[in-house]
This record gives C-alpha cells, sequence and structure tokens, in this order.
C-alpha cells in the first residue's frame, strides 16, 4: 500500500466528515433548514432542504468509500461554492468572511481530489 493511497483516503475522510452529518441533519430536521432557507431568499425552501441535504449527505458518502469520487467531488465544490455564496458572502462581516474563504478552500480540496481520483483504497479502484 502506498503512502499516496493512504494520504488520498484521509483526504476524503476528512472532506467527507464535514458533509455527512450536515446532510443528516439538514434531513432530519427539514422544517427548520427550510425555515433558514426561507429567510434567505432561496426558492421552494422545503424542497431545497430536501434537495441540499441529500447532496451532502449522499455526496459525502461517495467521498468517503471512494464511489464516483470524480462526480461526486465536482459536485460537492460547485454546491461549496454556492453555499459560499448564499450563506456567507458578507463583507462587512468578519466571520461569515472567514467562512466564505474556508468554504473555497474546501470546494479547492474537492476540485483536486476530482482531478487526481479516489486512489487505491476506493470503491472506484476495486470497480475497475
Amino acid at each position: 500500500m502506498s503512502n499516496n493511497a493512504i494520504v488520498t483516503l484521509i483526504s476524503r475522510i476528512l472532506l467527507s466528515i464535514l458533509f455527512i452529518p450536515a446532510g443528516f441533519g439538514k434531513l432530519t430536521a427539514i422544517a427548520g433548514t427550510a425555515g433558514y432557507f426561507a429567510s434567505k431568499g432561496l426558492p421552494l425552501p422545503t424542497v431545497t432542504a430536501v434537495i441540499v441535504g441529500l447532496v451532502e449527505l449522499l455526496g459525502g458518502l461517495a467521498v468517503l468509500v471512494g464511489f464516483q469520487t470524480r462526480y461526486a467531488a465536482v459536485l460537492l465544490g460547485l454546491f461549496t461554492i454556492g453555499a459560499a455564496l448564499v450563506g456567507h458572502l458578507a463583507p462587512w462581516d468578519q466571520a461569515n468572511q472567514i467562512n466564505f474563504f474556508k468554504n473555497l478552500a474546501i470546494a479547492g480540496g474537492f476540485f483536486v481530489l476530482a482531478q487526481h481520483g479516489a486512489g487505491a483504497l476506493s470503491v472506484d479502484a476495486k470497480r475497475g
């Protein structure tokens, strides 16, 4: 087993541990999530809450196990940029700006993963 395989696995774990519980939390508290999304002016807040929860949960699980990793990483990277723009774009608020740039950094990690692939310790490697 190469160091590259281990580092890629650890990277997938670190990227996914943010999204799996966030998605689960949204899906198990749809009303609260929909209320937050409504306050942000998002359309169809309940539908949006379900879609966002599923993207986070299923995308996070796909990255964790390394299944269809390139697609999941691109999806989550774009999703994270969207979340930064919707939830944290407030130049007057330093805390939100920090979260905005953290989201951009996370998206960068997903795009590197999309380019690199899931590595040897993944479902993708076992399938192909």
